[in-house]
């Protein structure tokens, strides 16, 4: 086996974490990708930090089985936290430790959160400032909240965009390419689940619109942005995929 395969292969024996504001945020923001990884024999965790109590359709206890259902759909696990609730979310040290904690838990390699643009929901602007600041905050031994869980560093944070306006006009993305049927049929399924959500308005046509342009860009048939927190590093140029650039 050569080291690329070998690093490759210990990248896929450590799960993803991804953080959601809300139940439906994973599935329509990066449901895709979470398809890819787990299809790909990578374990996925999902930590929803509301039940959605201020949407305009769906209760609590609908929102939350709608949830349940497209994180196993997608071969992922979840769990719900319970911070200030749907529209209440604050910037704490608090919640980030809260967070913290979970990413000692599962231990992933990767975190994904929602991104930091103020020109969205807040709690999604919210959410991802927290996920950032617990992923520093899950490597410190000292911290007395922490200190029952073994410290944990991750190697990449990516942030995805839950709508157009959440992405990041400052940051170069990265591009995964969720063109195969297998995965993009699980990523519909998944969104379908969310019944309550598809009667504000079409939630799924947008996704695939959005997932369809990027692939343009990049020569395939669909793709998901992900906007990573800092440089990635790579052994050698062999690992680094193509370049973007159809036009």
């Amino acid at each position: 086996m050569s080291s690329d395969s070998a690093q490759y292969g210990s990248e896929l024996a450590a799960p993803i974490l991804a953080f959601g504001a809300h139940p439906d945020d994973i599935e329509f923001g990066c449901g895709g990708v979470i398809a890819a990884e787990t299809q790909a024999g990578r374990k996925a965790h999902f930590a929803i930090c509301s039940l959605g109590e201020a949407a305009s359709n769906g209760t609590p206890e609908l929102r939350a089985a709608e949830s349940r259902a497209a994180s196993e759909l997608l071969g992922a696990t979840c769990e719900f936290v319970q911070l200030d609730g749907d529209g209440k979310l604050e910037i704490r040290a608090s919640h980030a430790i809260e967070l913290a904690q979970i990413i000692r838990k599962i231990r992933p390699s990767a975190v994904l959160a929602t991104t930091w643009c103020d020109n969205q929901h807040p709690d999604h602007a919210r959410l991802g400032q927290l996920a950032r600041d617990a992923a520093r905050l899950a490597r410190y031994g000292g911290l007395e909240e922490l200190k029952g869980l073994e410290p944990h560093a991750i190697e990449q944070l990516f942030f995805y965009a839950v709508t157009p306006e959440g992405e990041p006009p400052n940051v170069a993305p990265i591009l995964i390419d969720i063109s195969a049927t297998d995965v993009i049929n699980a990523w519909q399924a998944a969104m379908s689940a969310h019944v309550t959500q598809a009667a504000t308005r079409d939630y799924i046509d947008l996704q695939l619109n959005r997932a369809r342009l990027w692939g343009a860009r990049a020569g395939v048939a669909y793709a998901t942005a992900l906007f990573p927190n800092e440089p990635l590093l790579f052994q050698s140029l062999r690992q680094v995929g193509k370049g973007a650039r159809q036009f």
